[in-house]
């Protein structure tokens, strides 16, 4: 599911690579989504069926919502493209 994810952020036209080479947005949203699985001690399979249950805690309000904050809201963004990802191809 991590490639498929990372194909459908490249079709969607977020970058792998800055101008000078380094890791881009890419490879940041898949860090971050292996991040959350972390936390919430499951797989990516999981997070893709229980994302709108979990989506919404790291979301403005949510009872993670500093987590969501962190690295100026990388998580809640890599969540709620993982979030697109899942309703358009799953």
């Amino acid at each position: 599911m991590k490639k498929q994810f990372e194909g459908y952020l490249i079709d969607c036209g977020y970058k792998q690579r800055t101008p000078s080479g380094n890791p881009s947005t890419v490879y940041d949203y898949i860090k971050r989504i292996d991040k959350i699985c972390e936390w919430e001690n499951i797989s990516w399979e999981q997070l893709a069926d229980n994302i709108h249950i979990i989506l919404p805690q790291y979301d403005i309000g949510g009872i993670k919502e500093d987590l969501g904050k962190k690295s100026h809201n990388a998580v809640i963004n890599a969540l709620r493209r993982f979030s697109d990802y899942v309703i358009n191809n799953l």
